[in-house]
C-alpha cells in the first residue's frame, strides 16, 4: 500500500473511499459537499466578528491539509467549528480585546489537539475513549450550546419599538429552518441552515426599510468590491487570560472528530480507526493555521457527513475539488462582501435555531449510546457540567481564567472519572 490510495473507477451505485468518479460528476459533487458546509461555515465567522471571506479560505487550505495528513483515505470536509463561539465572544466581550486575542487562543487550542493527535498515532485512541466516553461528550458538546443561549437571546431582542420588525424576521427565518429540516427533501435538509438564510434575506430584501428596525440591504460595499484579491489576513495575539479560556475547545473538537471518523467507519464499511491519530493531526495544524490568518478554527462537518450518506458517494477525491472552490472563492472580495451583507435580524434567527441545536443534537450522543442515566455516575456528571456551563461558571486566579466552557469540560472529565474509582461495574 502507498501512502495514498490508487483510486480505481467507481463500478457500482456506491462510491467507496478509494474509487474516483468521472470528472463530469465528481465536480457537481464537490458542490454539493460546499454547499452542504458553507451556510455554517459562513455563520460561525459572523457571529464572531471574524471575516467569513477569510473562514472560507482557510476551510479550503484545512480540508487539503486534512487530505494529505490522512493520506486521502478519510472522507471530510473541515469547516468552521461552532465549539469556539461562546469561548471567542468571551474572549471578546473583556476590555482591549481584539479579533486577534482570540485568534492567539485559537492557535493554542490547535497546537493542544495536534499533541494529542500525535499521541494517538504512538498508543493508539483507547485511551482516548476511556477518558471522554459518550456522557460526557455528550454534556460537554450541550453545555457549550446552553453556554450559547444568552449570546441568541440577546440578538433575538432589540429595545425600543424597532423591536418588532427584527424579531418577526428573526422568527420567521426560525420557522423557515424548522419546516426544511422537517419537511424538506433529503438534500435540503442538509443545507437547512443555508435555505433558512436565504430565506431571510429575501424577507429582508422585500420588507426592509418598510417594518420598523429593519433597513434595506447596502449593496454600495459589493458593487464597489473586486472580483480577485488576497482576504484581510489578521496576525494573532497570544494573552495568557484568552489562551487559557480558548484552549479547552481541544477537548470538544477531539470528542467531535472522533465521533465523525467512527461515523464514517460506520457508513463506508471501511475501518477508519487506524487513522484517528492523523485525523486528529490534521484537524489541529488545520486550525493552526486558520487562526495564525484571521481563521475560525476548524472541525469535520456532520453535513458532509450527510451528504455522503445520502448519496452513497464516499470518495476523497471529491473534497480536495471542494477545498479548491473554497479557495477561490475565498480568494474574492465580492464574495466577501456579499457575506456582509446577511441583515442582523436574520443572523439572529439563525443564531437561536443552530445553538438550540448544537445542544439538543448532543443529547443524540446520550440516546445513540444507550447513556444509562439511572447510574447516579452519569447523572451527576452531566447535572454539574450542565450547570456550571450554562451558567458560565469562570474560575479566576491571578491572571488566570477559566470560563464557563473550560470549566463545565474540566468538572465532567474529573468528576466521572472520580465517581468510577473502586466502584463495582
Amino acid at each position: 500500500m502507498g501512502y495514498f490510495p490508487n483510486w480505481r473507477p467507481a463500478s457500482g451505485a456506491t462510491v467507496l473511499p478509494d474509487e474516483k468518479l468521472p470528472a463530469a460528476a465528481a465536480i457537481p459533487m464537490a458542490f454539493q459537499h460546499l454547499l452542504a458546509m458553507s451556510g455554517s461555515t459562513i455563520l460561525a465567522p459572523i457571529i464572531m466578528g471574524f471575516d467569513p471571506n477569510v473562514a472560507v479560505f482557510f476551510s479550503g487550505i484545512g480540508t487539503l491539509l486534512f487530505f494529505i495528513l490522512t493520506g486521502g483515505r478519510v472522507p471530510s470536509y473541515l469547516g468552521s467549528s461552532f465549539a469556539f463561539i461562546a469561548v471567542v465572544l468571551a474572549v471578546m466581550s473583556a476590555p482591549g480585546a481584539t479579533i486577534g486575542h482570540a485568534l492567539g487562543g485559537i492557535v493554542i487550542c490547535g497546537l493542544i489537539y495536534a499533541l494529542i493527535g500525535l499521541v494517538v498515532m504512538a498508543i493508539g485512541s483507547a485511551w482516548v475513549e476511556k477518558l471522554m466516553p459518550p456522557v460526557v461528550t455528550g454534556t460537554i458538546g450541550m453545555a457549550i450550546g446552553l453556554n450559547l443561549a444568552p449570546v441568541a437571546v440577546s440578538q433575538l431582542g432589540m429595545k425600543g419599538e424597532a423591536s418588532a420588525g427584527h424579531m418577526i424576521i428573526a422568527l420567521l427565518t426560525v420557522l423557515a429552518m424548522g419546516v426544511v429540516s422537517c419537511y424538506g427533501s433529503q438534500a435540503l435538509r442538509r443545507v437547512s441552515v443555508l435555505m433558512a438564510m436565504v430565506f431571510g434575506y429575501l424577507l429582508v430584501l422585500i420588507f426592509g426599510g418598510t417594518l420598523p428596525g429593519v433597513d434595506a440591504i447596502d449593496f454600495s460595499k459589493v458593487a464597489a468590491a473586486s472580483w480577485f484579491g488576497l482576504p484581510q489576513f489578521t496576525a494573532p495575539v497570544f494573552q495568557w487570560s484568552a489562551v487559557t479560556m480558548i484552549a479547552p475547545v481541544a477537548i470538544v473538537l477531539v470528542a467531535e472528530n472522533l465521533g465523525h471518523i467512527k461515523a464514517l467507519g460506520s457508513i463506508t464499511g471501511k475501518n477508519m480507526d487506524p487513522y484517528i491519530g492523523r485525523g486528529f493531526l490534521g484537524d489541529g495544524i488545520a486550525t493552526m493555521i486558520a487562526g495564525a490568518g484571521g481563521g475560525t478554527g476548524v472541525t469535520t462537518y456532520a453535513e458532509n457527513i450527510g451528504v455522503m450518506a445520502m448519496t452513497k458517494v464516499y470518495s476523497t477525491l471529491i473534497f480536495p475539488i471542494a477545498a479548491v472552490i473554497a479557495i477561490i472563492l475565498g480568494l474574492s472580495p465580492k464574495f466577501g462582501a456579499l457575506l456582509q451583507t446577511i441583515p442582523a435580524p436574520v443572523l439572529a434567527g439563525l443564531a437561536v435555531s443552530v445553538f438550540g441545536l448544537i445542544a439538543s443534537a448532543m443529547a443524540r450522543i446520550w440516546v445513540d449510546n444507550k447513556v444509562d442515566f439511572s447510574d447516579p455516575r452519569n447523572l451527576f456528571t452531566a447535572g454539574v457540567a450542565l450547570i456550571l456551563g450554562a451558567g458560565d461558571f469562570t474560575v479566576t486566579f491571578g491572571g488566570f481564567a477559566l470560563g464557563g466552557i473550560g470549566t463545565s469540560t474540566l468538572a465532567a472529565l474529573v468528576i466521572y472519572q472520580l465517581l468510577g474509582l473502586n466502584r463495582k461495574a
